[in-house]
């Protein structure tokens, strides 16, 4: 009977419940001492209580068993996740990978949560500050099991395959081309219908808003009427075999065994809730004369540090655009950074790094290390007639970027075989043209 539905806006107050329980959310209070349906009443806050209101989040979810019903967590063995940032020496290199593998079925059946694979980060979740950058890779989806990250939220970038993830507060179909941000504690799992591979922005202690615009003025850049809320739906099925409830804690896994479905909120309303995003929408900021624009321009989301202007991680896609910037190299700069830069791409050629650079890989251009077009791309532009042209049609690269100085784990620089060791080697056809007579 289920049809996939969305409410808009983001950071919006929400109320919601499932039509086949009319008036199962309570009337004028939050907590009655008894709830229609005999539902119970409990709070996710994704805040803390005495945040200035418009910081602070919190939801009510009105459910046929409350969270608390489940046996101990016990550690569990699966996955490669870590934020142990110094089990491997550092690595100030341009780093480029390969499009990371996806295991066949049925040989090796991997889920969302056996797939999650950890790239680089740095911080950690204990101190509430810091982010991790995951790589997922999968082939069977999510049977009986769910997932919640007590650390931080999860920024999800498919890039091949759908999701369909059902959460606390309702379902979501995310497609390549889409992004979805379910947060701290929020329980959610994942189906997938074939071959699925992405990309996870992690933040630790802080949660995604909008960016501000600034001179930008009011409208531009994402539009928060663009960003979908699902509609509460709830299942209440006994599950006598067993439910595993799989937290994310302090960056290692535990499973704890319950006997009923978790996605059993039958209403719920409030700010702290799961979203998706269709990058199609973005409205992309241009310079229209000559020079860049500063690539914040293409910020979808960020996550604030305590410093004025300086991100814990901002999500920046690179959508297709016009380029007529007059007299100007059109392609992005040469360029050392004060902040840690990981790409990915959802699908296309980027238009920097036409060979190399593939859907499903990714790069990581470190703190103050120097990068940019390689040597073809340089000489093209170069030498470009300079007119209107359509800028990355069909394409659609990313970036991770962080103030933090990330650390690459050995599974991105050793285990998953995917490092490009000849990546360096785009730049060295770069050659002089310096000529101290013709000015």
């Amino acid at each position: 009977w289920f049809i996939l539905q969305y409410m808009s806006g983001f950071g919006n107050e929400h109320i919601s419940e499932d039509p086949r329980c009319p008036g199962a959310l309570p009337e004028g209070q939050n907590n009655p001492q008894i709830c229609p349906y005999g539902l119970y009443a409990e709070q996710l806050s994704g805040s803390a209580f005495t945040c200035p209101r418009p910081t602070n989040k919190r939801s009510w979810l009105y459910r046929i068993l409350p969270s608390v019903c489940h046996k101990p967590f016990k550690p569990l063995e699966e996955g490669h996740l870590t934020h142990d940032w110094d089990e491997i020496e550092p690595d100030p290199n341009q780093l480029r990978w390969k499009p990371f593998e996806i295991p066949k079925a049925p040989q090796n059946k991997m889920d969302f949560v056996s797939g999650l694979h950890t790239l680089c980060g740095a911080g950690e979740p204990r101190g509430r500050n810091g982010i991790a950058v995951h790589i997922f890779v999968c082939n069977t989806s999510m049977v009986n099991r769910c997932l919640y990250n007590s650390d931080g939220d999860f920024l999800i970038v498919p890039q091949q395959g759908k999701l369909l993830i059902t959460t606390e507060f309702g379902k979501m179909l995310v497609e390549p081309n889409e992004i979805c941000v379910i947060q701290q504690g929020m329980r959610f799992s994942v189906e997938v219908f074939g071959e699925t591979r992405g990309y996870i922005l992690e933040v630790y202690g802080a949660h995604f808003e909008l960016p501000d615009l600034g001179p930008i003025g009011a409208n531009g850049l994402a539009n928060p009427r663009d960003f979908l809320v699902p509609v509460a739906w709830y299942e209440d099925r006994q599950v006598p075999e067993g439910y595993t409830v799989i937290s994310k804690y302090q960056g290692k896994l535990f499973a704890a065994q319950q006997d009923y479905s978790p996605y059993n909120v039958v209403a719920w309303h409030g700010n702290y809730t799961p979203y998706k995003y269709q990058l199609e929408k973005f409205m992309v900021i241009n310079a229209v004369a000559f020079d860049h624009a500063d690539p914040s321009i293409f910020t979808v989301l960020t996550a604030k540090t305590t410093r004025a202007g300086v991100a814990l991680a901002d999500f920046v896609i690179f959508p297709p655009r016009w380029g007529v910037a007059n007299n100007t190299f059109r392609p992005p700069y040469y360029h050392r950074n004060c902040m840690s830069e990981f790409m990915g791409l959802i699908k296309g050629h980027y238009e920097a790094k036409e060979e190399g650079f593939q859907p499903g890989g990714g790069s990581l251009h470190s703190m103050m290390t120097p990068h940019g077009p390689d040597a073809d791309c340089f000489e093209k532009a170069s030498k470009a007639k300079l007119e209107p042209e359509r800028v990355a049609d069909g394409t659609m690269a990313f970036m991770f970027e962080s103030s933090l100085s990330l650390a690459v784990t050995k599974w991105g620089l050793q285990t998953s075989n995917r490092l490009d060791k000849n990546y360096y080697k785009c730049w060295e056809p770069l050659k002089s043209h310096f000529n101290p007579k013709c000015k």
